[in-house]
């Protein structure tokens, strides 16, 4: 793509077959990311965005899921599109993924070695000694030391900043042009926490690497990205430069979120929290889905969903935004 776009997400409507009908999950969601830079997809827990970061990778059984609209494109390719044996390609090769709990992703019966080295034996047909003189290399280059004996050991020898390194150094392994990293810090403290994140700030400037960083922690966003999309029910209600969306929040969702960090709250003040819940998917209604939590909703709000429209240099799904 000549503008430097790397991953374009255009309409992606993704529903899951399920006992009581079909639902869907995500719904027209759009957002496109740059070559080398960072974008934060921020929301609660079970509002889509794993499902989102996943379906951009083609991760999820189908069925019970299934992409019922829209495009994935991917340096100019279609992977919505795509076969299974083509993603296999692109998966691990020119696209990474850091999980959230690499305790679940990480195979327990297998050294950290072999594993490490599994993406250049598929993609770029090495013999195991040769990978395993790249995989000592990138041991170092994501930062666990004595990586001559690591290399032998099992992910439960590791503690949980080790693993997560680990997790980095399977998805660059082979130099991809895309790391997407969900959640990538939640089961660690706030010391490994940092020392993660300082992680994929180096290896992005060494690498080049465009990261999409899937989060519900606002700091973080603020710390690593350029631009921002807040997702609410499956949906994207605000994207933008990252300093306008949270410097200047325009839909009431954004502002609920800020409003509720603990960053924000001073000593002894109650913390603030958005009322009620997320609605699940099925039971989102005709209109804005945060109308039942919104002080600001009107009638409108309740019957016509709200397309997304400009409002200054961030774009905003709303009818009576934040002024």
């Amino acid at each position: 793509m000549n503008d430097g776009t790397l991953l374009q997400v255009d309409g992606l409507t993704i529903g899951f077959n399920t006992e009581q009908g079909p639902v869907r999950v995500v719904e027209d969601v759009s957002f496109t990311l740059k070559a080398g830079s960072t974008m934060g997809l921020v929301g609660e827990s079970g509002c889509g965005k794993s499902v989102t970061a996943q379906t951009l990778m083609r991760l999820l059984p189908s069925p019970p899921s299934h992409i019922e609209s829209g495009r994935i494109v991917f340096d100019g390719e279609d992977l919505a599109a795509a076969s299974l044996k083509r993603m296999q390609k692109v998966r691990g090769d020119r696209i990474g993924m850091v999980f959230q709990e690499p305790m679940t992703s990480l195979n327990p019966t297998l050294r950290i070695g072999e594993q490490i080295a599994e993406p250049l034996l598929l993609h770029r047909g090495m013999r195991r000694a040769a990978a395993e003189t790249e995989v000592l290399q990138v041991l170092k280059q994501v930062g666990i030391g004595n990586a001559e004996r690591r290399l032998l050991q099992y992910p439960h020898e590791l503690s949980g900043g080790l693993r997560q390194r680990v997790m980095i150094a399977m998805a660059i392994i082979c130099k991809p042009q895309l790391l997407i990293a969900d959640e990538p810090t939640t089961a660690l403290d706030v010391t490994i926490q940092a020392q993660i994140m300082e992680l994929l700030k180096s290896l992005q400037k060494e690498l080049g690497l465009a990261i999409l960083l899937i989060t519900h922690d606002l700091g973080m966003v603020a710390e690593m990205s350029e631009t921002v999309a807040v997702m609410y029910a499956g949906r994207i209600v605000e994207t933008g430069p990252v300093t306008q969306v949270l410097g200047h929040p325009r839909h009431p969702y954004t502002a609920g979120l800020l409003n509720s960090s603990p960053r924000r709250a001073r000593k002894g003040e109650r913390l603030q929290s958005i009322p009620g819940l997320v609605p699940p998917p099925g039971a989102r209604g005709a209109g804005c889905s945060f109308a039942a939590r919104c002080s600001r909703a009107e009638d409108r709000c309740r019957s016509a969903l709200p397309p997304m429209m400009a409002a200054g240099a961030t774009t905003v799904a709303c009818w009576n935004p934040e002024p």
